[in-house]
């Protein structure tokens, strides 16, 4: 279940969701009808898209960005991945913020995140479709004594 071709349906967010956290969250059409525009083929950010897609999710009961991240990237891989307290600590070298923080906020540093790490990969020769997977593996080995916060 790594990628999923098709439209986006609330049986397949039930699945994301389930797989991510154990639990479902539910999603209205316009929600759906919005995440719907993503074109699972697209190679760029589309930044205004993304902003309002980010907007919604966040808005959701249950939905945080590590939430918001994981739905969009398996809706396109090629151009979202995971925001992971690992990977960002690599990346950033400091801890994730808060989750807590505004929905502006969080959409913030999702959208400098992304950037930072597709800069990152074209730099380092990294799949961005497998980035946070290897990033993540990086920070367990090189940071394998710092904590993180959970």
């Amino acid at each position: 279940m790594d990628e999923i071709d098709s439209d986006f349906t609330q049986e397949i967010i039930n699945e994301i969701v389930l797989w991510k956290v154990n639990r479902y969250s539910n999603f209205d059409s316009e929600t759906l009808n919005l995440l719907n525009k993503i074109d699972k083929n697209e190679k760029i950010l589309n930044e205004n898209l993304t902003i309002e897609v980010l907007g919604k999710l966040l808005n959701r009961k249950g939905v945080q960005l590590a939430m918001a991240s994981t739905i969009l990237r398996f809706k396109n891989p090629n151009i979202y991945q995971i925001i992971d307290q690992r990977v960002y600590r690599f990346i950033y070298g400091e801890s994730l913020p808060s989750y807590y923080s505004s929905i502006e906020k969080q959409i913030e540093t999702y959208i400098k995140y992304l950037k930072e790490l597709k800069s990152i990969c074209e730099e380092k020769n990294i799949d961005f479709h497998i980035s946070d997977r290897i990033l993540y593996e990086l920070d367990k080995k090189y940071n394998k004594d710092k904590k993180i916060k959970y």
